[in-house]
């Protein structure tokens, strides 16, 4: 029986998830804070963590960076009721497994947490796949130079925005290479904390550091012959860099508290959705490291720009949906349709996976309507106004808000004193508001 941990602070839902969750052989704690949480995170083990976006001593973002910090692994599930998947997109870049939005939809929270929970992945791409490979321009650009770096041994970096497939495109690099017959391992940066990041790409030795009570062998060393992955490679604290260039440099690891320096011969690969020019001139990333992992840079496109490549992507994930879920969807009516097709799916890929996913299960026929999207996409794609006077905010229902907060914004040059006279609402509430749609 898993133990699930819920942090909500609207106690109503939260018994009702309990119940919910309860029923279907969860072991259920709820907690309606911060604080609480990361007490009991202190001193008890769970499974998997429920967070509400929103709390009365912060957000399940501070949640997110306690789990980092400490080393913890145990998946978390962000929900959100402000139907904008930016924030989800910002958890899911902090470790989160997935995200759900509010109101909850009951088969869709039990596949969540169950994926969650036993870690499922998309299939790993084999050198005849074409998961992500499609047909636009900019896609054949990409497996151009993909194709052309390959076989050789240069430290590739890949950059782009979360979602796109930065691991799917560092897998396909490996086993298009000569070193597909080894090891492929890849670490999320993302997800460690500057005490086990070291210990975890290194190794270390029995007595290394409090709660080392064995030998552990580091990535590096696992992954001998073949490629490491190092996604958000911009996470690193600099002590950790300095190792990482003496590694790369040396082709040696040392692990933590031995003597012992281990050859190693391994293919770096590394991923940010940040641009690490920037960070390097503001003293948080080593120039002496970034040009040494910077022997050629891979750009993968942000799904808007792949123009038809999207509709494969749909048929695809349809089908794998269908298979996944034993489910029989084969049609989209043309409603729908045009809404997948007009989003700007800022999760990219995951995004779309997810929400192709959640289609297929709330689909008990064969043909997808739109009754089975999720509200923020609704939102998004939806640009009337349906008023005599569309710059009175407090008559606008919300799903025009985003859209009309931003277009009045841009209007008056982001001077947000006007923009709030002409929505009809003080400063206040209009940076509320402009936090709970991401607008920047």
């Amino acid at each position: 029986m898993a133990a699930v941990l819920i942090i909500e602070d609207d106690s109503t839902f939260a018994q009702i998830i309990e119940g919910f969750l309860s029923k279907n052989n969860y072991q259920v704690t709820t907690v309606n804070n911060v604080a609480k949480a990361l007490k009991l995170l202190a001193h008890e083990r769970f499974q998997l963590l429920l967070i509400d976006y929103r709390l009365p001593d912060g957000t399940g973002i501070d949640v997110l960076n306690h789990r980092r910090e400490t080393g913890l692994t145990v998946p978390a599930i962000i929900m959100t009721s402000f139907n904008d998947v930016r924030t989800a997109v910002k958890s899911i870049q902090l470790g989160a497994a997935d995200y759900i939005t509010k109101p909850i939809n009951p088969d869709e929270l039990l596949m969540v947490i169950s994926n969650a929970l036993q870690k499922k992945e998309l299939p790993k791409p084999t050198s005849a796949d074409n998961f992500i490979r499609g047909k636009s321009e900019v896609a054949n650009r990409l497996y151009q130079h993909i194709d052309l770096v390959a076989n050789t041994d240069m430290s590739v970096i890949i950059q782009g925005e979360s979602g796109t497939g930065k691991e799917f495109a560092a897998r396909t690099l490996h086993l298009q290479s000569k070193r597909k017959n080894k090891p492929f391992i890849a670490i999320d940066c993302g997800a460690l904390s500057k005490d086990l990041a070291a210990s975890e790409l290194f190794g270390h030795i029995k007595g290394a550091f409090t709660g080392a009570v064995a030998d552990k062998k580091g990535s590096f060393e696992a992954a001998d012959g073949g490629t490491i992955f190092l996604d958000e490679i911009g996470n690193l604290s600099y002590e950790v860099q300095v190792k990482l260039l003496r590694a790369l440099q040396e082709r040696v690891v040392q692990p933590l508290g031995s003597n012992r320096q281990i050859p190693v011969d391994v293919r770096v690969i590394t991923a940010t959705n940040d641009d690490l020019a920037n960070s390097m001139k503001n003293g948080e990333f080593r120039e002496d490291l970034y040009h040494r992992l910077n022997e050629f840079k891979i750009q993968l496109p942000p799904l808007r720009e792949r123009g038809a490549d999207l509709e494969l992507f749909i048929d695809l994930f349809v089908k794998l949906s269908n298979q996944e879920l034993n489910r029989n969807v084969k049609e989209i009516d043309k409603n729908t349709s045009s809404m997948l097709l007009k989003y700007d799916w800022p999760g990219n890929l995951r995004e779309l996976k997810n929400v192709i996913k959640r289609m297929v299960l709330l689909t008990a026929g064969t043909v997808a309507t739109a009754d089975s999207l999720p509200d923020e996409m609704k939102i998004a794609v939806s640009k009337e106004v349906p008023l005599d006077n569309p710059s009175d905010l407090k008559a606008v229902n919300e799903s025009n808000e985003r859209a009309l907060i931003t277009e009045t914004l841009a209007k008056v040059k982001y001077n947000k004193s006007k923009a709030a006279k002409l929505l009809n609402i003080d400063r206040k509430t209009l940076y509320a508001k402009m936090e709970r749609y991401g607008i920047d």
